[in-house]
């Protein structure tokens, strides 16, 4: 199946979930509202995901002069990739992390956080910044981007089920207990379809986006070395601003889960990608 199949049917399964919820907290009138208010989402979603992304991690724009080292580097590995140079950002953050966005690689960001310029070699950062360029190589930053900005609109409506629940079960009468099940269960059901969304978006392209990021950083080892200091760092460091809507774009998830919480992770297993990348000869 192709990409941009793949991401027709993702962002239609998004959409489906969006009128589902208007379905239900408002019937035929509600699924129509719902309906209208996920086309103009989409819409706005395409031009201003990654300005609502990189505002929601209070990311600010990098000058070559700020950061020359940063800038030589990923002008060379997009070079590499024969892209064009990606705007760079830099986010506020201790945890060590990076991800890009952007509606097409002429409009790409790669935003990297504080800590991750502070743990890495610069051989392993490279890996990072390639795999992040690999994204953009690949088309994944739109999808990204979009599917984010959706599953945020269902996080809230989902929390706002969730609150009308509570009210509900403290305020309303015994009759109207079949309501606040059904605003318990959409609550619960809506964010976990989300996730299972996001989940299926975002792990079949982390394989291929380190493939492709050790090709064009011609290193595998770095890459790999990065993604266990990064692994370690998200357990010791979480990243408390982190939002379980846009975890997908983060090279690591940005949060901590054991347990069951490893199976509805939006990244594959760790242990996996190093083991991959380390199977890689590039020349």
């Amino acid at each position: 199946m192709s990409n941009q199949i793949r991401t027709v049917i993702l962002l239609g399964l998004l959409t489906g979930v969006i009128v589902w919820l208007g379905r239900f907290f408002g019937g035929p009138q509600g699924m129509l509202l719902a309906f209208i208010f996920a086309m103009i989402m989409n819409f706005a979603s395409y031009w201003f995901s990654d300005k609502i992304v990189l505002a929601m991690y209070r990311a600010r724009e990098l000058s070559p002069n700020e950061a020359p080292e940063l800038y030589n580097m990923v002008r060379e590995l997009a070079g590499n990739a024969g892209l064009p140079m990606p705007k760079l950002y830099m986010v506020p953050s201790q945890t060590p992390n990076a991800f890009a966005t952007g509606r097409n690689p002429k409009h790409a960001v790669v935003a990297v956080t504080e800590g991750i310029l502070r743990l890495l070699s610069m051989d392993e950062l490279r890996g990072v910044l390639a795999h992040e360029l690999s994204h953009v190589k690949n088309r994944d930053i739109l999808i990204g981007s979009i599917a984010a900005t959706l599953a945020g609109v269902i996080m809230i409506l989902a929390d706002m089920a969730r609150w009308g629940a509570i009210f509900g079960a403290f305020g309303g009468d015994d009759d109207e207990g079949g309501g606040i099940i059904g605003l318990l269960i959409v609550s619960i059901v809506a964010p976990l379809a989300a996730v299972l969304i996001q989940m299926a978006i975002s792990r079949s392209r982390e394989f291929l986006a380190d493939a492709t990021g050790a090709k064009i950083a011609h290193d595998p080892e770095g890459l790999a070395r990065a993604l266990e200091k990064l692994s370690y760092a998200a357990q010791k460091i979480p990243m408390v601003e982190a939002k379980p809507q846009t975890a997908h774009m983060f090279i690591v998830n940005p949060l901590t889960g054991k347990g069951i919480a490893k199976l509805f992770s939006t990244h594959p297993p760790m242990e996996e990608r190093i083991r991959r990348l380390r199977a890689m000869r590039v020349y």
